[in-house]
């Protein structure tokens, strides 16, 4: 499905938030720079681990965070124009939940 499939109305959800989950997507790079050096530094494997685990849970948290705005906004929006809009918000972020919790 292409990105343009997704615009609702003239924003998304997340815009009021957008600084926020930008600073914390930037965070994240860092933390993927991070342990890049780990590597190439030859640090301890648990410590490697460590610093993987929080990675995972701050992309989580972002994951997370969409998509409750997701739900707020986009799924609320479509059921109000019809049933079968909202159903098929409902689908769309059945799929995402199943691919969060899958990763």
């Amino acid at each position: 499905m292409e990105q343009t499939e997704h615009v609702e109305q003239s924003q998304h959800g997340y815009i009021g938030r957008k600084d926020d989950y930008l600073r914390r997507l930037r965070r994240i790079e860092g933390q993927a720079r991070g342990l890049q050096r780990m590597v190439d530094d030859e640090a301890y494997c648990i410590d490697i681990l460590t610093q993987v685990s929080a990675m995972t849970k701050a992309l989580q948290a972002v994951g997370l965070g969409l998509l409750e705005e997701h739900m707020n906004h986009c799924v609320v929006h479509a059921a109000q124009e019809s049933d079968a809009a909202g159903r098929e918000k409902v689908d769309e972020a059945m799929a995402a939940i199943t691919r969060l919790v899958k990763s």
